[in-house]
């Protein structure tokens, strides 16, 4: 199986790279040719362009910031147009079935399609552990699945449906995370202002109902050392949690703490720029309560 793989940034870069390092004869290809070093130094072959990427390749994998990253590498750039009859498209971004669809016009129409993003952070990434969000048909997916994991834990691999479902559930489950995210961020201020220990607060967080991943395991590298996580930037953040909007009111959802959390998540990205990681929300509440969320 021959594969290409566009898009190697914070989280391509080290699923392109697993694939290399587990012999997979696999070309890359991203606009900036430095994230490219990681795969190629595992073992996968550079191209110059999407289309030269996509040459012969019997699986296209595509891991771009956005839909519209998206529609111009495969429509405006041609390699929709370059794949060969027979091929296989697998979206692992996170976007939205309208796109795909753009995209579809310009495929051959024995070109097979799925859509499967990924969650698990650029650690997941970077250790093969990623959730996989998978929409298309099962036959496609069995094809797919020896590379699926690879990138991921076979364990997390979920088929959503038809096409598009894995695309829906993704924007869900960011979205989710997002405003879980937000509202752990007021509790821990409220317990802290109110007198109780940040670390003491947070394990009787973690001993309650309230428990989450996010309180055992997410959070803790802003509480411990104020990381933010720059892997994933607050523009990113903003970008799906107006594409989750837009899916709400696309199916008649109401989404009232989400449209809350996307103002949020605004704000915080206009007072500290697009490439702030996605927990500097967080940062905006300390700083506007002179209160800094840091264990002792």
């Amino acid at each position: 199986m021959k594969v290409a793989f566009i898009g190697t940034g914070s989280m391509g870069g080290s699923m392109s790279r697993n694939l290399a390092a587990a012999g997979i004869d696999i070309t890359v290809f991203d606009l900036n040719s430095e994230s490219m070093k990681k795969p190629i130094a595992a073992g996968a072959k550079a191209a110059q362009s999407g289309v030269e990427c996509v040459s012969g390749a019997d699986v296209l994998i595509t891991m771009l910031p956005t839909p519209q990253a998206i529609e111009g590498c495969m429509v405006a750039s041609g390699v929709a147009a370059a794949m060969k009859p027979g091929s296989m498209w697998i979206d692992m971004s996170t976007s939205v079935p309208e796109t795909a669809a753009i995209v579809e016009k310009s495929l051959d129409q024995t070109v097979r399609i799925i859509d499967a993003p990924v969650a698990g952070m650029s650690v997941g990434a970077d250790k093969g552990t990623m959730s996989i969000f998978a929409g298309g048909d099962p036959a496609d997916f069995a094809y797919a699945k020896p590379l699926f994991d690879i990138m991921g834990d076979p364990e997390k691999f979920f088929n959503c449906g038809k096409r598009g479902t894995g695309y829906a559930v993704k924007l869900v489950l960011n979205m989710l995370w997002f405003n879980s995210f937000v509202a752990t961020t007021e509790a821990l201020l409220l317990g802290v202002k109110a007198g109780v220990d940040l670390e003491t607060l947070r394990q009787s967080l973690v001993g309650s109902p309230c428990n989450s991943i996010l309180l055992e395991r997410d959070i803790l590298g802003m509480l411990k050392d104020g990381d933010y996580d720059e892997g994933f930037a607050v523009a990113l953040a903003c970008k799906d949690l107006r594409l989750a909007g837009d899916l709400a009111r696309s199916v008649g959802v109401p989404m009232e703490v989400g449209a809350t959390v996307e103002n949020v998540y605004r704000r915080a990205r206009a007072r500290y720029g697009d490439k702030a990681g996605e927990m500097i929300p967080a940062k905006m509440y300390e700083d506007d309560t002179n209160t800094p969320l840091r264990f002792k």
